[in-house]
């Protein structure tokens, strides 16, 4: 927390024109921050702008030969298809600038406890390619560069998406000082599912005590085990019932209760969290917008007592 709110990482770059009709909601991005700066969760002209992720540091954890593909415009027809995005520098770029944030909302978490990327979760990028609207997987190269830099040990990533990571947990597979924590839906994308430390599919249909009965039961002895020193959290918020991929039916206070749930939690036990929005297509985007200032909202509120 600062003086003027919570602090947020937020650039216009974050949102990019795509083709007509395109399913992923960019527009979001901008709402979001605007409607954050409507409600008092952050002052106008306060968001942290994020430069642009080193390739280096993206190095940590993504090759060299995909790194090339994406800044020399060089993915195939299918590579873009995989990822859904049609490749433009401009895209690329905001890729870097997103995975900045979230490195950037890192260090400022390791003092003030909590900080939030406005874009990012970018959990179906793999080391060597994109899936899912996922160039970089912004969660992986900031654990890595945490790790990297020796300003934490033990670093768990808390994915509360509908989808699961399937990226993240491919590229922790073998890193023991990374615990991957994944609640998503069972029959959902991606179809082919990666090993997480601990995989919690979900039935479609689920509903809010249920949801939140496992997350209460199955987090804390996580937390307890592991005893991470610094956090990362997927707020996805296609979870709702709203949500047209998501097959679940949370209700947007289900939604709200999981995300203060977990930051009490969090909270509780002393651990400095980073917070990426993750997935949400309700066709209305002012649900998506809504959920997602929930998750704001929770953030002050704990962290701010």
């Amino acid at each position: 927390m600062t003086g003027s709110g919570l602090f947020v990482a937020y650039d216009p770059a974050y949102v990019q024109p795509l083709p007509p009709d395109h399913r992923f909601p960019m527009i979001k991005y901008e709402l979001l921050a605007e409607q954050l700066v409507y409600e008092g969760l952050v002052q106008s002209g306060h968001f942290h702008t994020p430069g642009r992720c080193l390739t280096e540091i993206a190095g940590l954890t993504h090759t060299q030969e995909y790194q090339h593909k994406l800044l020399h415009q060089q993915l195939t027809p299918r590579e873009q298809r995989v990822i859904g995005f049609p490749q433009s520098p401009a895209l690329t770029h905001r890729e870097y600038v997103i995975t900045q944030g979230t490195i950037d909302c890192c260090l400022h978490a390791l003092h003030g406890g909590v900080a939030l990327n406005i874009a990012g979760g970018t959990h179906h990028a793999f080391a060597d390619h994109g899936e899912g609207f996922c160039l970089l997987n912004d969660f992986a190269v900031a654990a890595n560069y945490l790790l990297h830099a020796g300003v934490a040990k033990k670093v768990l990533i808390i994915d509360l998406d509908v989808h699961q990571g399937n990226g993240t947990a491919s590229i922790f597979s073998n890193n023991p000082d990374v615990f991957t924590f994944s609640m998503h839906g069972g029959n959902n994308y991606p179809f082919h599912k990666e090993n997480s430390d601990v995989d919690i599919p979900l039935e479609d249909g689920i509903s809010d005590t249920a949801y939140l009965g496992i997350l209460h039961e199955a987090l804390p002895p996580v937390i307890a085990a592991f005893q991470p020193d610094f956090a990362f959290y997927l707020s996805g918020v296609d979870i709702l019932a709203t949500d047209r991929f998501g097959k679940l039916k949370v209700t947007a206070a289900g939604c709200s209760a999981r995300d203060r749930f977990v930051f009490s939690a969090l909270k509780t036990a002393g651990i400095p969290v980073t917070v990426a929005m993750g997935g949400g297509y309700s066709p209305h985007v002012r649900d998506i917008v809504n959920a997602h200032c929930q998750t704001f909202r929770e953030a002050a509120r704990i962290f701010g007592k």
